[in-house]
């Protein structure tokens, strides 16, 4: 009998209907994953009474049970069509369901910030667009068929072009639960079902090798298929795999992509590291009589954090980032990931306030690094993410 392969693995990720009721899914559920953590412990109450003993008796078998998740995955390419294999992962943390652009055509652009559709555009402040493998958003909607961008393209489009397919998520009040699956090779093998996943802390990482994105937080249940009982989270049966199809495998160099800082904003060539966190303050309803398991989850006050260092050069656009750090004034950030149609991922900051730099001399080139800097808004406007 050989030992298990860690490779030998594949996961799934879909959003519930309702909270830690397992989600169906089909082989398009499928996500990239460097790997999935998941545990779950039994509580151990103290116990006090006198039992003539010092040895540890055991604990109930009914007690409470705390779960969580914590999952990594690469940026890789979309198809254009449907959601990124790691989308439902991306709705869990940030509330909406995806908004999908498609097929838009260009009457006119008077410049690369702003943009004249030939019919209605149906967009709305923070949806993307793309073309010639950038990506923008969209800043304000001065008419139904005109946009404004929060950044120029650097190709002005023609007319008659044709802008490519994006897929938007935008913030909401309240954030659904996602099933993980984990399934191993042989089918022997014990394979996972993480049900009630609630994306508490959502990361991505930028300039390593690769572009990375994290998700963690509490879940409502941790099944297997060794010890599965029928009827847990609405299951009849432990359910098999989807059949394999062609899965897409392309990771993003981490080296690639285009950041615009700023009031203006100005794009940035001189980033070598940023990361950006959200942060849901996920609260389970796990405490009432009852149940050893959480009932639901709901989420407390959002916190959208991030960090970037730039190399520091003696021009106008670097030292009025330092000036808007000392005076505390809000800028926009975005960073778009990857340079190539189908692989690219926008992250728009529409007002964030940088912290003062700390100076980081200890390298050969003089480097600032703004940390811990938080977003703000109005209404679940500190953050878009999308990818084309």
């Amino acid at each position: 009998m050989a030992y298990i392969s860690s490779n030998q693995n594949r996961f799934y990720a879909a959003i519930e209907a309702d909270y830690a009721q397992a989600a169906p899914i089909t082989a398009a559920n499928r996500y990239p994953a460097v790997r999935l953590q998941a545990h779950q412990i039994i509580e151990r109450g103290h116990r006090r009474d006198k039992t003539g003993s010092r040895t540890f008796l055991g604990s109930p078998t009914s007690a409470r049970r705390k779960s969580a998740f914590e999952t990594q995955t690469y940026l890789t390419s979309w198809a254009g069509t449907g959601q990124p294999g790691y989308g439902a992962l991306v709705q869990g943390a940030m509330g909406s369901a995806p908004q999908i652009a498609t097929g838009l055509i260009v009457a006119s652009a008077p410049n690369g910030a702003s943009l004249e559709t030939t019919a209605p555009h149906g967009l709305s402040v923070g949806t993307a667009i793309s073309y010639q493998s950038e990506i923008r958003f969209v800043a304000s909607v001065p008419s139904p068929t005109a946009l404004t961008l929060n950044a120029p393209l650097s190709n002005v489009p023609l007319a008659n072009s044709q802008l490519a397919p994006t897929i938007t998520y935008k913030l909401a009040t309240t954030l659904p639960s996602v099933t993980l699956y984990d399934y191993w090779d042989p089918v022997t093998a014990v394979s996972r079902i993480v049900t009630g996943a609630a994306v508490d802390i959502f990361g991505v990482s930028v300039n390593g090798d690769f572009h990375e994105m994290q998700f963690s937080g509490p879940a409502g249940n941790l099944l297997d298929s060794s010890s599965f009982e029928a009827g847990t989270a609405g299951l009849s049966s432990y359910p098999q795999e989807p059949a394999l199809t062609t899965f897409d495998y392309t990771v993003v160099p981490g080296n690639l992509g285009e950041v615009w800082l700023g009031t203006g904003p100005t794009q940035f060539l001189t980033l070598t590291e940023a990361t950006i966190a959200l942060k849901n303050n996920i609260d389970l309803r796990s405490f009432e009589f009852g149940s050893a398991y959480p009932l639901s989850m709901t989420a407390g006050p959002r916190q959208v954090s991030s960090s970037f260092t730039v190399l520091v050069q003696d021009d106008a656009q670097t030292s009025a980032l330092y000036a808007a750090a000392k005076q505390r004034t809000p800028i926009s950030a975005m960073l778009q990931l990857g340079q190539q149609q189908g692989q690219l991922m926008g992250i728009y900051l529409s007002s964030v306030t940088p912290e003062i730099p700390a100076y980081d001399d200890s390298a050969t080139r003089l480097q600032w690094q703004f940390k811990n800097n938080l977003a703000q808004g109005v209404v679940d406007d500190e953050l878009y993410i999308a990818f084309a």
